[in-house]
């Protein structure tokens, strides 16, 4: 009888695991449709005044495309490159929590985080945190962030190059690409109410402060709506909010 737990341990184990063709799948088709994205950027640095090498450092270096579509949006608005820098650090601070809660998932020796902690971005995250077992999470986070930055990186410079050879991007009407891109990265996390609440606050405190506040500051002031959404379901009676 004492076979028996071990028995339906093994059971449970073998009913939670995921072949590693399905695992490598999922992470190619978010790795390459995310990384494809990687042209839009390019183009729009470009677009804002940004070099070639500019462009490429930033995808290299930065690696999170929020941040670069927001940096780069400022400076193309005009604003001051350290209120842009602090949007995009801001924007970038997530990445921070997703940090914390891979490491104790992926368990990866130490030598090796460093490496793995400039991957760690929100379809990295994603892709990790749905697998059942630790060994598909770290397969699942190896491939998503290969694929994704090497297509990430190899995007960015064929956009800045070809914006370099269309000229004035404006005109192609390719100065929208960027927040296009970043909508759609945005829209399908948008899972909960409070989550679209401080979507759409965000949206009106960005909007509505734009012909006020000099460039790149109304982005800043967009990340009060967190915490005043936060502070309002404080208040709501348990069970006020649906999803």
């Amino acid at each position: 009888m004492s076979s028996v737990p071990g028995s339906r341990e093994a059971c449970r184990d073998a009913t939670a695991a995921k072949p590693d063709g399905a695992v490598v799948r999922d992470a190619l088709g978010v790795g390459v449709a995310v990384g494809l994205s990687g042209f839009a950027f390019g183009v729009t640095s470009a677009g804002a005044g940004l070099t070639l090498l500019q462009t490429c450092a930033l995808s290299l270096l930065v690696f999170t495309g929020a941040s670069q579509f927001a940096l780069v949006g400022a400076i193309a608005a005009g604003g001051n490159p350290l209120t842009a820098a602090a949007g995009a650090f801001f924007l970038g601070v997530r990445n921070t929590f997703y940090g914390l809660r891979l490491s104790q998932l992926l368990a990866l020796p130490p030598f090796v985080r460093p490496l793995a902690a400039h991957w760690v971005i929100d379809e990295t995250a994603a892709v990790s945190l749905a697998q059942p077992t630790r060994r598909a999470a770290r397969l699942g986070f190896t491939v998503t962030g290969l694929t994704l930055y090497v297509l990430w990186n190899l995007t960015t410079l064929l956009g800045a190059l070809g914006a370099e050879a269309i000229g004035d991007t404006d005109a192609w009407g390719l100065d929208a690409a960027g927040p296009a891109v970043f909508l759609a990265l945005l829209a399908p996390m948008l899972r909960t109410a409070a989550e679209r609440a401080v979507a759409a606050l965000a949206v009106v405190l960005g909007l509505g402060l734009l012909p006020v506040l000099p460039a790149g500051v109304p982005v800043l002031a967009a990340a009060l709506a967190a915490p005043v959404v936060l502070w309002l379901k404080g208040r709501v009676p348990a069970g006020g909010e649906g999803r």
